[in-house]
């Protein structure tokens, strides 16, 4: 099995996917004229001032979901795993894809709160790809086809989201916990499973709660302690520097044999961990309260470099300049070993071990405690945010008939679905704790991956209503007015939601501020 899970993998991450998430980076840059440079003001003040409803949540509150599932242990083990088998240079091609890919990002946030609709159940706001890919061509003879891929898109994700992520996550916080306290990877899971069922029964309100908590808070103490170490080994960033840049384009004598695999495990890793262009993003944009969808596209945006620019780097440096990291040549640990920084112990596996040993140089004994606990919280978060994502899907799979009573037993088709999902997702936490790193990596870059061809394709297709969308709210911004969306008159067939929407007259959408 194992055999096989790695052929499928390398059939999806083949070089065409790593080439096409960076060509779509630029192409999106281009055509909005760098949109993630020119608005960077403009974001920071979204994330301030917003706009949340009983049907919607805020613009903070979106983008503390959405951080919530793109800072996870991708931010850490998936740094150190760049590092190990693509070099240094990695950690630059994290970069690229980070700052490519927030144009990216902004187009498939748009479309998610342009093609956004309420939930007949909790009417709660509700989009993501499955969503725009069955609205935004409703109108055209190529509509059967869209709304077939957008059921592809939703099963798959229920899957991704459902099954395969989430046990990447639990794994590498059960082993984080086995090594800094000797607890069982068992109790890892029954504990994580307690925490969860409560979060995610609350249902989206809860979760928006939750994250904007927990997330901002857990990112700035963690770069925060990060950067800490890195100043106080200030003397090595020339030499870290250089090493990533001259790995990144094969100018260096050691790394210089492996410049494919840090263009690979680069981009492999950024997507992994910033999601642009894998479709996860949209699906909490869409859940946020705005007059016009490229406020959150916007916001969005930033959530890119809030996820690799911030947390991603300040990994890489603690690792690099600290010492704590080898590289490998090949796919595995087992290749001979290219590099070392010498601060690692002869039996440190590699994943968050490379972390928890760089903090541990200043303070000894407890990089292992403060890397467990930050996992701790940015996993549990992480997968929260994959069950919404999953529910999302599911209802949309559901469509009319999720209302629809279940005879004998109590509740909904909607509602049972949701409790099937809920104790799905609770027993892949559990699979994916007690299982090897190796096991639940492959499953989660397999639904990654698929997640990713199917979205970037799709908003090569579907990308104009974004652009349209971001040239009215550039107008409206230019005359000093709020944007406010009005797909009609932009010509934007499918906006169904947006057609009928009117907050000021609206009782059940009363206007706060964050």
């Amino acid at each position: 099995m194992t055999e096989f899970l790695d052929t499928v993998n390398g059939y999806i991450w083949s070089d065409a996917l790593i080439y096409l998430c960076l060509a779509a980076g630029v192409y999106f840059s281009v055509r909005s004229r760098f949109v993630q440079v020119r608005q960077v003001r403009e974001m920071i003040r979204l994330m301030r001032h917003g706009e949340k409803s009983p049907s919607g949540v805020s613009s903070f509150q979106a983008l503390a979901m959405s951080l919530s599932g793109r800072i996870g242990t991708g931010n850490i083990a998936g740094v150190a795993t760049a590092i190990a088998f693509g070099g240094p240079g990695a950690l630059f091609w994290m970069w690229a894809v980070a700052f490519l890919g927030a144009s990216t990002s902004f187009v498939e946030c748009t479309l998610g709160q342009i093609y956004k609709t309420r939930d007949p159940l909790t009417g709660e706001y509700r989009g993501g790809p499955a969503y725009y890919f069955s609205k935004a061509m409703a109108h055209t003879r190529a509509a059967p086809l869209f709304k077939v891929y957008g059921f592809v898109f939703a099963a798959v994700t229920v899957l991704a989201c459902g099954l395969l992520l989430p046990s990447v996550q639990s794994n590498s916080m059960a082993s984080a916990m086995h090594q800094a306290w000797g607890i069982s990877e068992w109790a890892v899971a029954v504990g994580t499973v307690i925490v969860l069922a409560f979060v995610i029964i609350g249902g989206v309100k809860r979760i928006a709660a939750f994250a904007s908590v927990v997330v901002p808070f857990m990112a700035v103490v963690y770069i925060g302690l990060a950067l800490v170490i890195v100043v106080v080994n200030a003397a090595e960033l020339p030499g870290v520097v250089r090493m990533i840049f001259a790995s990144a384009f094969g100018a260096d004598s050691v790394f210089g044999a492996i410049i494919g695999s840090a263009v690979m495990w680069g981009v492999k890793r950024g997507v992994y961990s910033n999601e642009a262009g894998q479709g996860t993003g949209p699906h909490s944009a869409a859940a946020a309260e705005v007059s016009h969808p490229a406020k959150q596209g916007l916001v969005q945006a930033f959530a890119v470099y809030v996820d690799t620019l911030f947390v991603c780097t300040a990994t890489g440096f603690l690792i690099l300049s600290t010492g704590a990291y080898r590289v490998f040549e090949g796919e595995s640990a087992t290749g001979a070993v290219l590099a070392d920084g010498g601060a690692l112990p002869a039996d440190a596996a590699v994943g968050p071990a490379f972390a928890q040993v760089g903090f541990d140089t200043l303070w000894s004994g407890a990089g292992a405690t403060f890397v467990a606990v930050s996992l701790a919280f940015f996993c549990l978060t992480t997968i929260i945010a994959y069950y919404y994502m999953a529910e999302t899907n599911l209802r949309f799979l559901l469509g009319k008939y999720s209302p629809i009573p279940v005879p004998v037993i109590r509740g909904s088709i909607g509602s049972n679905s949701t409790l099937v999902l809920q104790a799905l997702i609770l027993v892949s936490v559990v699979v994916g704790s007690v299982s090897t790193a190796t096991e639940a990596w492959t499953l989660g870059d397999i639904g990654v991956g698929l997640m990713a061809w199917l979205n970037i394709v799709g908003i090569i297709v579907l990308q104009q209503p974004a652009y349209k969308a971001l040239r009215d709210f550039e107008r409206q911004q230019k005359a000093g007015v709020d944007p406010v969306f009005d797909p009609l008159a932009l010509s934007i067939p499918g906006a169904t939601f947006w057609e009928t929407y009117r907050p000021a007259a609206d009782k059940d959408h009363i206007r706060t501020t964050v």
